[in-house]
């Protein structure tokens, strides 16, 4: 019997690293997102207006309802550009209630028959664009597609998911202006688009839609804060790491009787807060830090008597800071570091606070002297403190913002703001590593190749 000879140590190596460098974990690079975006494009432009349903003939459905969904399924499946993980393996067959991530329940119209109701591809890991056809899930409830690497824009006939309730398509690299199909569902609750590249503005009809969540953040969203967010039903709206600019606006305190949580972080907006903040007495997060804001802290603020978290740091504000922001009574978690106020009222002193353990206060980097600890030179806070801003005599602001200009002199002595955090799965954060790694794959698999035809000649007859 013939023997081969001892396996080589390269080859084992070599192998090791053709099997690492195999996997599809890797983020797609920005070359091959524009691919999948074109080839999304040229499907809807081959479809034309209308989306029909045609089942391959060996496929037999009886139920109308799971014929549309196995149609959907199958579109979508064919525009994944990858799927490591076989996430769709078992995406075949008439079954769709079988398939991987679908759950099914008993249709709204007939309880006899079933529908698919919710779609779950979270973390998936799979590559590729949204087809038309997805629309055809018209029963679907909860669409979750977080943490993947989709790219391209939502299509328009997402608004014909009639009965959705909650979309989440987080973490991936659409791309276009706000999707404006997601206006169109009609019982849509919660919406959650953030760590995506959508940009332009945000559409003041968003805030007049009945939701209970808003999740923009991490996106590239720019002119302003539209003034229909005073009227939205939302509890939590997190708008933080995009580009707004232009100033909170004064209709953010019609929003008191449903609005928990109000994160606006890092968007360089500018302007005072506005004392209509200070009617959210049902918010626990407030979170308005990294920005450009300035004036003083209205006193209204006291009123916010839910609040937990309070992060009003990284701006350019002066004066005092109020006793009655100090004492809030459910405050844990107080930041105004790196401001410029010239003090604290005694309310705030950190013996009080200290006698509290479950509060602490941030106040580094102001303009307080010897009082605190860590506080800026004087030379920083002259030109700051010494023109304080009028919040009383300022302007109104509007929407759209106008376009931002160069910032103001006081504001270059604040440090800038960290950089919004990478999404989870960015499709161009390992472009230039991915594209190394393909050069080696391809030479791992000449040397592979050498190395099978070295040992198929290396066998010794009987």
């Amino acid at each position: 019997m013939g023997t081969l000879p001892p396996f080589p140590p390269l080859l084992l190596l070599v192998a090791v690293i053709f099997s690492f460098l195999s996997s599809s974990c890797f983020a797609v690079t920005s070359h091959e997102a524009a691919a999948i975006a074109r080839r999304q494009l040229l499907n809807f432009e081959k479809h034309g207006d209308h989306v029909h349903i045609d089942i391959d003939i060996e496929i037999k459905v009886s139920n109308p309802r799971l014929a549309a969904a196995h149609r959907a399924l199958h579109a979508l499946k064919r525009a994944l550009y990858s799927d490591p993980g076989n996430f769709t393996g078992d995406w075949d067959g008439p079954d769709v209630c079988a398939y991987n991530g679908v759950l099914c329940a008993p249709s709204p119209d007939n309880a006899s028959a079933s529908a698919v109701a919710s779609l779950d591809m979270n973390a998936a890991d799979v590559a590729g664009y949204l087809p038309r056809e997805i629309g055809l899930l018209s029963d679907l409830a909860v669409l979750h597609l977080n943490s993947n690497r989709f790219c391209g824009v939502i299509p328009e006939e997402v608004a014909n998911m009639t009965r959705l309730y909650e979309l989440d398509v987080s973490n991936n690299r659409l791309v276009g202006a706000f999707p404006g199909a997601v206006l169109r569902v009609p019982e849509l609750s919660y919406l959650d688009i953030r760590f995506n590249d959508f940009d332009g503005p945000i559409p003041p009809e968003l805030f007049l839609r009945p939701y209970d969540a808003i999740f923009l953040n991490n996106n590239r969203f720019t002119s302003g804060i539209p003034d229909t967010i005073g009227r939205s039903t939302a509890s939590v709206i997190v708008l933080a790491n995009n580009d707004l600019g232009g100033c909170i606006p004064p209709t953010i305190g019609q929003a008191a009787a449903t609005l928990d949580q109000f994160v606006f972080l890092n968007n360089s907006l500018t302007g005072c807060l506005p004392l209509e903040s200070g009617l959210l007495a049902n918010a626990t997060v407030f979170d308005v830090s990294h920005n450009l804001l300035t004036g003083a802290i209205p006193a209204t603020m006291g009123g916010l008597a839910k609040v937990e978290q309070l992060d009003l740091s990284h701006n350019t504000f002066t004066g005092v800071v109020p006793g009655d922001v100090c004492g809030l009574p459910a405050l844990t978690n107080l930041s105004v570091s790196y401001n410029f106020f010239a003090g604290e009222d005694a309310q705030c002193s950190s013996a009080l606070l200290d006698a509290k353990l479950d509060k602490s206060l941030e106040d580094e980097a102001n303009c307080m002297g010897n009082v605190r600890p860590m506080q800026r030179s004087a030379g920083e806070c002259a030109p700051v403190v010494s023109h304080p801003v009028d919040c009383s005599k300022t302007k109104p602001c509007g929407w759209p913002a106008p376009a931002k200009k160069p910032a103001p002199e006081s504001s270059k002595h604040s440090p800038p703001p960290p950089p919004p955090p990478a999404p989870i799965f960015n499709c161009s954060t390992l472009d230039s590593s991915y594209g190394l790694l393909r050069k080696i794959r391809s030479a791992v698999n000449k040397l592979l190749k050498q190395m099978t035809k070295h040992l198929s000649g290396s066998v010794v007859g009987p």
